[in-house]
Parts: structure tokens; C-alpha cells; sequence
């Protein structure tokens, strides 16, 4: 397809923040977390500017050329710690300290984030509403899933919407386990792709 993609940096910081919000802005997770939509139009993109700053400093952001999707990647080793305990309640206390779905949204995905295996993760990705549907999503996972492959390396995804899941499962992800049930929301499909070869 030929889509350019490059690496962001801190200069991107803003850019990314901002693609994340509006892509996720109407995500059915995103609507459990921050259940009010002016709640949400106000709080949400500082939720998304944190995950971004986790992102640049611990793992690597695929940014295509046009600014218009972004992809955010952790390289997970086989001996991963646990999870830092604090670090969900840390981003409560940053970004919406009276919401409890921000400490609980981070402490169910770590709960059920696969251990033992080194694995690239797919924290988010995110394509400006006008560009969804054009390829670019696939453009950015694929970059990374071939590399995956070349190197014998699996990867890890929690798909938060029917259609991403289906985007997902086209590229080779399946589900693992079984869906995670938000408490009185949506759920979330932890999803796993063994590398091709």
C-alpha cells in the first residue's frame, strides 16, 4: 500500500495525544471509563497523553508520515516483572483522581496480560475518524507483525471494539481465554498471534 511510517518522538507528543482522544473518543471502553460525554471530552485526552508518555518512554510509537495514525508498541521480555502496583493508581491520581474505573481499567488489563513469553504488545492504535478504513491500521500493525515473524516473535492485543477485533482477526490474532467482562460495561477480547513462518 505504501504507507510511510516513522518512528515519533518527543516532538510528536501532542500529535499522538490527540489522535488517540479522537479516535477513542466514542470507543465503547473509553464510554466506560469516562461515562459523561462532557466528562469524557474533558478528561479523556489527558488519559491519552499519559498512555503516550508511558509509551515514549518505555517502548516505541509508529507514526505514519501524514500524522494521521499512530500506533503505540511494547516490547514485553519473557522475565517481565509484574506490573508496578502503583501505577494505576498513579494515573487515577494524575488524570481523574475521583474516577475509580481509571486505577480499575489499568488493573484488569494487567491481570490478564500474558507472562512467561517474550512479545511485542500493542498497547493502542489509533486513525483519525476521517482516515478509518483506508488501510492505515494495517499498514502500522503489519510493519511490526512481519518483523514479529522474521524474529519468531508473537504479539498481544486487548481489542475494546467489534470492529477492531475483526481487524485483528484478519492478521492473525485469536482470542485468548475468553472475553474480559468490564463491571457493568463492555467487554475487552485479550487477543494473541502466534508468529508465521
Amino acid at each position: 500500500m505504501g504507507v510511510a511510517i516513522r518512528t515519533a518522538g518527543e516532538g510528536d507528543r501532542e500529535l499522538v495525544a490527540r489522535l488517540l482522544d479522537a479516535a477513542f473518543q466514542d470507543d465503547p471502553v473509553s464510554g466506560w471509563v469516562f461515562p459523561g460525554d462532557e466528562h469524557r471530552r474533558t478528561t479523556h485526552p489527558g488519559l491519552m497523553a499519559a498512555f503516550v508518555d508511558v509509551v515514549l518512554a518505555e517502548g516505541r510509537i509508529d507514526l505514519t508520515e501524514d500524522g494521521t495514525a499512530c500506533a503505540l508498541w511494547l516490547s514485553v521480555p519473557a522475565d517481565a516483572h509484574e506490573a508496578d502496583d502503583d501505577g494505576p493508581a498513579l494515573l487515577r491520581e494524575a488524570v481523574d483522581p475521583d474516577n475509580e474505573r481509571v486505577e480499575l481499567i489499568g488493573r484488569l488489563t494487567a491481570g490478564i496480560h500474558p507472562a512467561g513469553r517474550a512479545h511485542e504488545y500493542l498497547w493502542m492504535i489509533a486513525v483519525s475518524p476521517e482516515r478509518q478504513g483506508e488501510g492505515l491500521g494495517t499498514a502500522l500493525i503489519t510493519s511490526v507483525l512481519d518483523r514479529c515473524d522474521r524474529e519468531g516473535l508473537p504479539a498481544y492485543l486487548e481489542a475494546s471494539n467489534t470492529r477492531s477485533r475483526t481487524l485483528y482477526e484478519r492478521l492473525g490474532f485469536k482470542l485468548r481465554d475468553r472475553p474480559l467482562d468490564l463491571p457493568d460495561g463492555p467487554q475487552m477480547w485479550p487477543m494473541w498471534r502466534e508468529p508465521r513462518g
